[in-house]
């Protein structure tokens, strides 16, 4: 057999090491030339470099003269058999003389296991070695493949725990995939081709999770997914199935009637699935429950059309305000500037009812918009039930009980009592008129804490919920989504205005809160607001009350200049008479503009500011501010017929607002308000001069 040079070299540095230890030089040259061809031969003069040379490595017999200098061959072997790398070794003691038995039990006491008495027979000594270089070759060889055999153990044992880890990991992997299919609203299937009526062959496991439905009782019962579709989605279903014929694939969504009787959902899509050949096999697809993204997709459009129809009342409301504010202002003027007769005083009273009428409208306009200027405060419910209880003690008539269910426990809610009051009474009053028959309406209130993730869109927080249900006639499916919007009514011509709800819509959501409305046909309707819990340390709102006599005229109001600023020359025209008529001069501007050219020569031309809030150009924020700059603390009034409140409320703190339209009184009394707190502020006496009344 040839051997590589790799395979010597292997074998050259693997041959088993011979120890001879001799302080005769001669000796250790002849020994070396004996025993050199059975083994790689090391030499050592003295028992301490022997014991040197066994800390370097590994011999397979150590052949040790008995009598030498320093350590002599009984020591050096009594040390080698002392430690635990060198005690197994065969040591050979070579010995001139003392062949006596005592000292040849000497020697085999210190561990020899023969001995070789010079001088040396070459063939002697080179069988013995041999013998004990041949052992410790085997020896070597044994451990080598018992290494390798615990290596392959090792190995195989090493395979086999990762392929254990492997295979755990993909169960817990599939068990994981399944859970999350499972979980999804989704449908895996595959269908056959030609399947008449349409019946899947295969379906995933959460099947029944989805439709409510075993997988076998659809397999016993072939047409169900036929007679469940809805009947406004058949036709169209089965349009998109027969096109799928042509090309190999469908995506239709409808509307499927679950076993619970409920109507989901479904976007169902298939593809057509083809052998290696390109022929056709069957049909993969998915069947996905969407029903909360249509939901979510209705609220979205929903609250969209909301939101514009809000954006348009309030544009509405806005030029309502206006020409109410010119309307009742020019009644007011004509009642104090002539003398009517009786019947004339009717139908100026019954003219200004009649806007007085349009100023409420516009005011539930405003709510549902969301522009209305409320005056949040904490508001304990339970005083609020007895004051909403009283007010409507002799609405509500005999056939209908009004009961409240509100406990010690509810947290007080943030919100402005008086339109918190004005929409439980609208929700009351609808639920009368729900039950003609009469019944009893309950009205509840309970703590709610919402997570992030919520139906109602609200933030995270605690709210206090109320609820308005009453056991009346219920809201038909189709109104249900229409019955927050401004001018929808169900009731006769006559009956109401449609402003109810919608009032109530824009009010909770103003405030932070939200309404929501739970009905059924024939049995009841419930509706709920939400309003934010009312924060620690809130203060209630205080009574605030105009100085002067009730009429706004008190004998020593002084006779003030004012500038006044109004883009609407009708409200522009009755507000300066209505100054003027108590006593006021008035300066005219039609806008920004006009005001800061009359100011800028003469900056001390009035006392006070009135302006209007929507003007082209500047706010009448923006008025007042830049008044200011030319003539510092002078106190101003906003009127405003519709503005953003957000906007108003960065107006300087010490300017007031009045809402249109507004009566002579109360423009008088907030002129003499702005006056006195300006004359307060800078210590000076107001004006003397008396106003004509």
């Amino acid at each position: 057999m040839l051997r590589t040079g790799k395979m010597v070299e292997e074998e050259a540095v693997d041959r088993p090491r011979v120890l001879i230890v001799d302080d005769d030089e001669r000796n250790l040259l002849a020994l070396k030339t004996v025993v050199e061809d059975v083994a790689d031969v090391v030499t050592a003069p003295s028992g301490e470099e022997a014991l040197r040379h066994l800390l370097k490595g590994e011999f397979a017999v150590i052949l040790l003269d008995v009598f030498m200098p320093g350590i002599d061959g009984y020591e050096t072997a009594k040390i080698i058999r002392e430690r635990e790398q060198t005690k197994r070794i065969p040591i050979v003691f070579l010995s001139a003389v003392n062949k006596e038995s005592a000292h040849l039990l000497r020697g085999y006491e210190m561990g020899a296991v023969d001995y070789v008495f010079k001088p040396v027979e070459p063939v002697v000594l080179r069988s013995k070695v041999a013998v004990f270089v041949d052992l410790f070759a085997k020896t070597r060889e044994i451990q080598r493949k018992a290494r390798q055999e615990q290596q392959l153990l090792d190995a195989n044992l090493k395979a086999n725990t990762e392929r254990l880890r492997i295979e755990k990991e993909l169960r817990l992997a599939q068990q994981r995939q399944q859970a999350i299919i499972e979980s999804l609203p989704i449908v895996l299937y595959l269908e056959p081709l030609q399947a008449l009526p349409r019946r899947p062959g295969f379906v995933s496991g959460n099947f029944e999770a989805v439709t409510g439905y075993d997988f076998d009782f659809v397999k016993d019962n072939p047409n169900l997914w036929e007679e469940r579709l809805h009947p406004d989605d058949h036709a169209r279903v089965t349009a998109a199935l027969q096109d799928r014929r042509q090309t190999s694939q469908f995506s239709v969504e409808y509307r499927w009637q679950c076993a619970d009787g409920g109507y989901k959902h479904f976007l169902d899509q298939s593809v057509l699935l083809r052998d290696t050949n390109g022929n056709p096999l069957e049909f993969a697809g998915t069947l996905m429950d969407v029903t909360d993204r249509k939901l979510l997709e209705t609220q979205l459009v929903h609250s969209q059309k909301m939101d514009a129809v809000g954006k348009l009342t309030g544009g509405i409301a806005h030029d309502f305000n206006n020409l109410l504010a010119a309307v009742l202002g020019g009644l007011g003027m004509i009642e104090k500037r002539v003398e009517l007769d009786e019947q004339q005083q009717k139908i100026l009273e019954m003219t200004r009812h009649a806007a007085e009428q349009g100023t409420e409208l516009v005011k539930r306009l405003l709510a549902f918009a969301r522009r209305q200027q409320l005056e949040p405060a904490p508001i304990e419910i339970n005083k609020l039930s007895a004051a909403v209880g009283a007010l409507l003690a002799h609405t509500l008539g005999g056939l209908v009980d009004l009961e409240w269910n509100t406990d010690d426990g509810l947290w007080p809610a943030f919100a402005d009592e008086a339109q918190l009051e004005l929409a439980l009474m609208n929700l009351i009053i609808n639920a009368r008129d729900a039950m003609p028959e009469g019944g009893t309406i309950k009205v509840t209130g309970e703590n709610r804490a919402l997570p992030l993730e919520n139906e109602l869109a609200l933030g995270v927080g605690d709210y206090l919920v109320l609820t308005v249900a009453d056991t009346g006639c219920g809201i038909e499916p189709e109104h249900a989504e229409r019955v927050l919007e401004p001018f929808f009514t169900t009731k006769e011509v006559g009956k109401g205005t449609g402003l109810g709800l919608s009032m109530v819509y824009g009010f909770a959501k103003q405030s932070g809160g939200a309404i929501r409305i739970e009905s059924r046909v024939g049995e009841g309707t419930g509706v709920e607001i939400w309003l934010p819990r009312a924060p620690e340390g809130a203060v209630g709102r205080k009574e605030v009350r105009t100085p002067g006599k009730p009429n706004g005229k008190r004998p020593d109001q002084p006779a003030l200049r004012i500038l006044l600023a109004d883009d609407h020359p009708g409200v522009r025209a009755t507000t300066a008479a209505m100054l003027q008529d108590v006593g006021h001069s008035v300066i005219q501007a039609a806008g920004g503009s006009e005001v800061f050219a009359i100011m800028e020569n003469e900056p001390d031309c009035c006392d006070v500011i009135v302006s209007d809030y929507a003007m082209p150009g500047l706010s009448g924020v923006e008025v007042v501010r830049r008044a200011r700059a030319l003539r510092p603390g002078l106190p101003g009034i906003i009127i405003t017929g519709y503005a953003d409140t957000a906007s108003i409320a960065n107006r300087p703190g010490d300017v007031l607002v009045l809402a249109k339209p507004f009566t002579p009184d109360q423009l008088s009394n907030a002129v003499q308000i702005v006056h006195m707190k300006a004359a307060n502020a800078t210590g000076e006496a107001p004006q003397s001069k008396a106003v004509n009344s």
